[in-house]
């Protein structure tokens, strides 16, 4: 289009409102990069003053710059330009082309709708546009629409070279601690072997515990630190030890790379904003289902555990959750109850609480779900210690063939985490040794007169000497594990006791943490149903076999009391033709069978005798 043809458009009063030019850059890396795009847009304001508007008369609105044109929110200086445009302040729009303004066609057409109804021009390279004109402004949404589909087209061709290069498993991501890409971008282990200690501890002790919150424990305990290696940035490639936290662990437990396996696709981002939610611009990210995970190349690489171990370890993670509802068991935790997670209701199926009395002296299971969500009476409530005992006798039962494999594998388990702990720890002292060793170096490769560099290499060098005195000061004042001082002797004496598993399970050392980890590995879940004067114990053991114990049900305040009653009334009946021993001993007899239990004596009887008769 002639300079003539485009100046026919631009009349007097567009001259006499503003000529807002409109910069834009995708991305930050493209305003640092693609400096060419960048000039070629301020370039639009000496078109503007050859289109015959004032120096004075020109606006640039470039706060856009590292903003996406895919959507108006967050891009403050295109919601300026559309106020302004609206107000009748704007004489012409400026841009590069349609792309700058808008990817997307609702932005595209409302401010094509702004701009006809306040008669404002729409410039571009190619010509000048008058929204107000039918075939201008058809060939203005036509420009939008391709604008919006180009990003679509861009996405789909992005996209597929990466789901190309994550079938062959050569779709570079950032690793996780631990691992590392070689030179030829393959997946290795971190060559630092502190750093493979520290991962290594993390899944030996979550397999002890069974919680994540116990591997922070751990290491907050023993004061050990765990690596993080940048990624990107000035830093990228330097590890830094910090402190474990919960969080850490969980994505530590979760990853399967650590497994040895590629996967791509852990995550999906929903670009749609759901009601009652902010709109983002980059849409919000959530973990897909690892059943849905598109790409999984299992063995792709070296890994700390099996594939057969992070399933073990999703699971677990999956009960320890505290939600009832969805049957998980939940995390074992303190108190007395043996059957905390794994205890159902026989009459209803859901599973029941714990709630302790007395200052938590009484244990109480009840099913109270349907009470506390639908207003019903209370399913079940009985008394917990008599149960937990009937089935800690079950339990030792099942257990007694396997005794001595269960002490000599304890044993050895014990020994091997107490030398990995110490490894770690010896680990520490040797990466802080290294650094100082490396800041020596340096010192003494600097020129002595230089002495605003000498000192300064000095000082380092002595915070890093510091570092390594703390480390072992701390390593020696440390209390050493107890595996690592046992003799052959005291060795011999733990295995022979550990063949007598009831007292150990007895024993005040014995936490009841231990006890419920313990009887999760052998047992999946109890149910408990109330039957007339007994009280039905199944279990279901992990191999899905069955075991059925029954136990009596203690009476209630007022079965007590009507008990009484009918011993007070039997004792009457007998008196004239029975000696009180004889009562007694015909009473015990008849006590399973009329439900008033107790052991009666011949002093017991005669004092009830006396003060009913």
């Amino acid at each position: 289009m002639s300079i003539r043809q485009q100046t026919v458009k631009i009349r007097p009063d567009h001259l006499a409102r503003q000529a807002v030019i409109y910069v834009r850059q995708s991305t930050l890396l493209q305003v640092r990069e693609n400096i060419g795009s960048t000039a070629r847009q301020y370039d639009l304001v000496k078109r503007a003053h050859d289109l015959g508007w004032e120096q004075a008369g020109i606006q640039v609105i470039d706060q856009d710059q590292g903003q996406s044109g895919a959507s108006s929110i967050g891009r403050d200086g295109f919601q300026l330009l559309v106020a302004e445009v609206g107000l009748g302040h704007v004489g012409a729009v400026l841009s590069l082309e349609v792309s700058r303004l808008a990817r997307s066609c609702s932005d595209w057409y409302r401010l094509l709708e702004i701009c006809a109804l306040t008669d404002t021009l729409v410039i571009d390279e190619e010509g000048v546009y008058d929204p107000g004109s039918y075939n201008d402004r058809l060939l203005l949404g036509f420009k939008g629409t391709m604008s919006e589909a180009e990003l679509h087209w861009l996405y789909q061709r992005l996209q597929g070279g990466k789901l190309t290069k994550a079938e062959q498993g050569k779709l570079r991501f950032r690793l996780p601690s631990g691992l590392v890409y070689d030179p030829v971008s393959k997946i290795v282990l971190d060559p630092d072997e502190a750093v493979q200690e520290a991962i290594r501890l993390v899944f030996t002790l979550f397999e002890q515990h069974n919680s994540a919150l116990a591997v922070v424990s751990h290491f907050a305990k023993h004061e050990l630190r765990f690596p993080t290696r940048h990624w990107g940035g000035a830093r990228a490639g330097e590890l830094e030890w910090v402190r474990l936290c919960h969080g850490r662990v969980l994505d530590v437990l979760h990853s399967p790379l650590y497994a040895g396996a590629y996967v791509y696709g852990r995550t999906q981002t929903r670009r749609h904003a759901l009601p009652g939610e902010e709109p983002r611009i980059k849409g919000r990210t959530r973990r897909v289902k690892q059943e849905d995970w598109p790409i999984v190349l299992r063995d792709a690489h070296p890994g700390y555990i099996t594939w057969e171990q992070f399933l073990r370890n999703q699971q677990i993670l999956s009960d320890n959750q505290n939600r009832p509802d969805d049957g998980h068991r939940g995390a074992v935790r303190e108190g007395s109850s043996l059957l905390q997670g794994i205890v159902l209701c026989g009459s209803c199926g859901r599973r029941m609480s714990i709630r302790y009395q007395r200052e938590g002296s009484l244990l109480v299971y009840e099913c109270n779900q349907a009470h506390t969500q639908l207003g019903v009476k209370t399913c079940q409530t009985m008394r917990g210690d008599r149960i937990d005992q009937a089935v800690a006798e079950c339990f030792l039962q099942a257990i007694e063939p396997a005794h001595l494999e269960v002490a000599l594998s304890a044993l050895a388990h014990l020994e091997a985490r107490a030398k990995q702990i110490d490894r770690q720890a010896r680990r520490q002292i040797e990466g802080a040794q290294y650094e100082a060793d490396l800041a020596r170096r340096r010192y003494r490769a600097v020129d002595p007169d230089n002495r605003l560099v000498a000192r300064s290499l000095e000082r380092e060098w002595n915070e890093k000497l510091q570092e390594v005195d703390r480390l072992e000061r701390e390593y020696q004042a440390a209390p050493k594990p107890a595996a690592l001082l046992l003799s052959a002797e005291q060795r011999e004496q733990i295995r022979m006791l550990a063949q007598d598993l009831p007292a150990l399970w007895n024993a005040e050392t014995t936490t009841c943490t231990q006890r419920k980890q313990l009887l999760r590995w052998l047992i999946k879940d109890v149910t408990l149903s109330k039957r007339g004067n007994v009280i039905g114990i199944d279990i279901r053991w992990q191999t899905e076999a069955r075991t059925s114990l029954a136990i009596p049900r203690l009476r209630k305040s007022w079965e007590v009391r009507q008990t009484s009653q009918q011993v007070v009334t039997r004792i009457r009946e007998l008196a004239p033709t029975h000696t009180d021993t004889q009562i007694a001993a015909l009473l015990n007899t008849e006590g399973e069978r009329s439900g008033m239990g107790g052991a009666l004596t011949a002093s017991k009887v005669e004092w009830i005798r006396t003060r009913s008769l």
